[in-house]
């Protein structure tokens, strides 16, 4: 992960910084050790708080809503989902040097499957699209719209500038990107979706997937978005089985890879210098997405 700052309007979140915020609106915690949690996240800083806590605090303005948005709707999803999800156990306000709410969950052990390796692909093909038709099947009343779960259209200027920074593969991706903005949309009613289903949001322990994290976008929309681990994570002797436990149509599966080309368009070009980790994810998604057009 580097160490260069992702955002012009970046907030310093250091062990001190924290360590001044428990102690001064949680005192019962004060004692606990904090260490910084390492992360290719690009909104949230995360440290750990003794063995069985961690801290959430946003990084930038615009994940600032994340933690109202999480602390109201995570318990409500949890009972509902066949994996472990983060637990809120502390809602922390804004104070001098910190200008966001902020947020106190329990721990949850495991690796982020951005360094780990699947143990058994399938299975976890299976639990994660298994996980994403449950969430879909939430009651969507009153729930938040999630910033994906729009057409991926509204990514248009985005892409076209990322692709111009391509070279070599205009023309192909271009062609891709054209197809994508030309397919069927959405015309159902909202429903939960995840949004941001990408390695570095799912653990495993043992190799073996135990949890999602990271609700930040969670909101209702278009299903498609939640696709997104198909092509970022998978890979194309799984992806059929996610599809199949996920229960989407082809439609909705077309719109997901075309979310998975846009999303790792935009990756690879804005995060190459400063989050190479993702970026390197970015990368993956759009030429596995252009693999599988073709097949």
């Amino acid at each position: 992960m580097s160490g260069i700052r992702m955002h012009a309007d970046e907030i310093d979140i250091d062990v001190p910084l924290v360590v001044r915020l428990i102690a001064e609106q949680f005192p019962a915690w004060a004692a606990l050790p904090v260490r910084k949690v390492r992360s290719a996240g690009t909104d949230n800083a995360m440290f750990r708080l003794g063995e069985e806590l961690v801290v959430r605090l946003p990084r930038i303005p615009d994940a600032a809503g994340q933690v109202e948005k999480e602390q109201r709707w995570l318990p409500y999803l949890a009972p509902h989902l066949p994996l472990r999800v983060p637990a809120p156990l502390g809602r922390g306000v804004p104070a001098v040097g910190f200008p966001f709410a902020w947020s106190v969950y329990g721990w949850l052990d495991g690796e982020d499957a951005f360094g780990a390796t699947l143990a058994d692909p399938g299975r976890a093909a299976a639990e994660l699209g298994r996980f994403v038709a449950a969430l879909r099947r939430v009651e969507a009343a009153g729930g938040p719209p999630s910033f994906r779960g729009g057409p991926v259209s509204g990514l248009d200027d985005y892409v076209r500038a990322a692709i111009r920074d391509l070279g070599a593969d205009q023309a192909a991706v271009t062609a891709a990107w054209e197809e994508v903005l030309g397919l069927p949309q959405w015309e159902d009613a909202p429903v939960w979706v995840h949004s941001d289903l990408l390695p570095g949001n799912l653990l495993l322990e043992r190799g073996r997937l135990s949890a999602v994290i990271d609700f930040g976008a969670v909101g209702v929309g278009d299903p498609a978005c939640d696709m997104l681990a198909a092509w970022t994570l998978l890979g194309a002797d799984t992806r059929g089985r996610f599809r199949e436990c996920a229960e989407v149509d082809e439609a909705t599966w077309a719109r997901g890879r075309g979310w998975a080309l846009a999303w790792g368009l935009v990756a690879d070009h804005h995060y190459r210098a400063t989050n190479p980790v993702l970026a390197t994810v970015g990368r993956r998604a759009v030429t596995e997405a252009l693999v599988d057009r073709r097949v």
